[in-house]
């Protein structure tokens, strides 16, 4: 049981890593941790609803997400194909691509929380 325990605690460890990357290291995701600060002040000063809460935090936790997976995708992409690749070159744009389609769908979703 303690090294599951153990075990567990070094996976979280290791994700943590990966977010202190994330937003250290890639500009949109610095963008989309603005974006977000903002969207919570918004929420608090409208006093959202709890259901307005939960779309806004999983609109929110989604970008940050695709985010994610958006640049792991690209650091592997670098690392296989340090040259240009059509093929990695397409892979890394349907990746951008699917964090651009979350942005659209969490900014219809604030619209319709902030704005109806």
């Amino acid at each position: 049981m303690k090294e599951y325990i153990r075990k567990r605690a070094k996976s979280f460890g290791y994700a943590w890593k990966g977010i202190v990357y994330l937003f250290r290291n890639e500009s949109n995701a610095k963008i989309h941790l603005v974006a977000a600060v903002g969207v919570i002040t918004a929420g608090l000063a409208v006093r959202l609803e709890r259901w307005e809460w939960c779309a806004v935090l999983l609109c929110i936790g989604g970008v940050w997400m695709a985010e994610a997976f958006n640049t792991a995708l690209e650091k592997v992409c670098d690392k296989v194909s340090p040259e240009y690749a059509p093929l990695i070159g397409t892979a890394k744009d349907v990746a951008a691509a699917a964090v651009l389609l979350f942005v659209a769908a969490a900014v219809a979703v604030g619209a319709i929380v902030f704005l109806l």
